[in-house]
């Protein structure tokens, strides 16, 4: 679920200026670059890196949220718990499916993330102390991953872009899911409130870091862009997760760990935000 700001390749190829003017007509045209298709080399490298460390994310995903599989406070919880994190594990398979298809066997790739040699997505690294954690690991984490991954539906590579779209769906279901916890507990005792605003202070700025570099230090963003894998800026999608979320989070009653952070009537072109 969690690609953005983590892939990065060499763009320089040995391919003629022909070849890569020819190509890059096709990405501009929005032609979807399928497996049996000629491409750059470095569009190849950098799909399979992002690709890798995308399926990678899913499968370390499961781990923090697993651990509270046998703790969940019901067994309406459990069950969905359950479903999620099998969800996590489907979402690996699809985008190993997916790298597969530019020539990367799924031993490497899984070698590669067993050495240290690939990267995940950090956030799994900060553990879940509380259930509180698990809604807003939904919630925010899941939430990030949504606003990082619907663009990539249309993604220039096929195998890609059709995998974003199932994997996209399903995210929707866990973001609804971990709001609902943190509904429960807002609405429940102080101390189960208490619970939702500790968890939100812990997890408010690693997961706006899930969005990337911002634009000025991010070194492969324009190439990416170019090359149609990525539509939006870090700065922008990440503009686009606060607008959305600061309301959300009034909904439940808590706050977001940020004093300074207010309404901005001059951003996102004159529409305002946070």
């Amino acid at each position: 679920m969690y690609s953005q700001g983590l892939i990065g390749s060499d763009s320089s190829t040995d391919e003629t200026v022909e070849f890569l003017t020819a190509f890059q007509a096709r990405i501009d045209a929005e032609e979807k670059i399928e497996p049996n298709d000629a491409m750059p080399e470095g569009y190849r490298r950098t799909l399979i890196r992002q690709i890798g460390q995308h399926a990678h994310s899913e499968i370390i995903g499961m781990q923090p949220e697993g651990n509270w599989i046998t703790r969940a406070p019901s067994l309406r919880r459990k069950a969905a718990l359950l479903a999620k994190v099998q969800d996590e594990g489907g979402h690996g398979l699809y985008l190993y499916s997916a790298a597969e298809t530019l020539g990367v066997s799924r031993e490497d790739l899984t070698d590669q993330l067993l050495d240290g040699r690939a990267k995940y997505s950090s956030i799994f690294n900060y553990p879940t102390l509380s259930w509180a954690d698990i809604g807003t690991v939904g919630w925010l984490v899941d939430g990030a991953a949504i606003m990082n991954q619907i663009p990539l539906c249309r993604c220039s590579f096929g195998p890609y872009a059709r995998a974003m779209i199932r994997v996209c769906k399903e995210e929707s279901f866990h973001q609804r899911q971990g709001y609902e916890i943190l509904l429960t507990l807002c609405k429940g005792s102080a101390a189960q409130k208490e619970m939702a605003q500790e968890s939100l202070n812990r997890w408010w700025w690693p997961v706006l870091m899930m969005f990337g570099p911002s634009d000025g230090e991010s070194v492969h963003s324009d190439q990416n862009t170019k090359w149609g894998i990525k539509r939006f800026s870090n700065d922008a999608l990440r503009q686009k997760f606060i607008d959305a979320t600061i309301p959300q989070a009034k909904v439940l009653g808590i706050e977001v760990p940020d004093p300074d952070l207010k309404w901005d009537d001059s951003l996102n072109d004159g529409r305002g935000g946070y």
